[in-house]
């Protein structure tokens, strides 16, 4: 049965997109971990990486426990990029924090995400049209949406697979850095159903 779930997670987000990879990304304004209210737009002139997680979902689990995520927010932080991780678990849904939890959970997991943003109400996981846990959004300098969908190729919860799978998210920020186009701006998003 758990099978028959990830399955079905996985084929109702090929039909779920909200947004145009190359236009502008909507502005939203969320409050973090830290305390802060954050602004996409506040940002202007960096790019954005928005991961949206559930650290209770299997397939946040592959990335996290692996160390595949925070290797990847460490790197690209280090590099001025912004990684904003986001949830969007209503309250009594599996994944939901509140703010002291979310802190806790930010450190517990050793993330190098900027910040953690609360959505309990799903109101900016529905603008983005956020289906999965993970599902990955990279905003470039401009503020335009440059890829949304996968983190990588491989849609399972094996830790062992994350080595040999084709990283989108890296792809994408690596084409960006590099003044290109992004060669992939959309793929199928995979993993748990974002608990709205």
């Amino acid at each position: 049965m758990k099978n028959l779930t990830l399955i079905f997670t996985f084929l109702f987000s090929l039909s779920a997109s909200a947004l145009t990879s190359g236009e502008p990304a909507p502005d939203f304004k969320l409050k973090g971990a830290s305390g802060k209210e954050l602004s996409l737009s506040s940002f202007k002139g960096k790019i954005v990486v928005l991961e949206w997680t559930n650290h209770g979902c299997p397939f946040v689990k592959k990335h996290y426990d692996s160390g595949n995520m925070q290797s990847l927010q460490k790197k690209y932080t280090g590099q001025n990029v912004i990684w904003l991780s986001i949830i969007s678990s209503a309250e009594g849904k599996q994944g939901y924090v509140d703010q002291k939890a979310a802190l806790e959970e930010k450190t517990s997991k050793k993330s190098s995400a900027t910040d953690v943003l609360l959505d309990p109400d799903g109101a900016v996981g529905k603008l983005y049209g956020a289906m999965t846990t993970p599902h990955m959004f990279v905003v470039d300098k401009d503020g335009k949406l440059a890829y949304q969908g996968a983190i990588d190729s491989t849609p399972d919860t094996s830790v062992d697979s994350v080595a040999s799978a084709k990283n989108y998210v890296v792809a994408a920020l690596t084409d960006i850095m590099a003044g290109k186009k992004v060669t992939q701006p959309a793929t199928q998003s995979y993993g748990c159903g974002v608990k709205y």
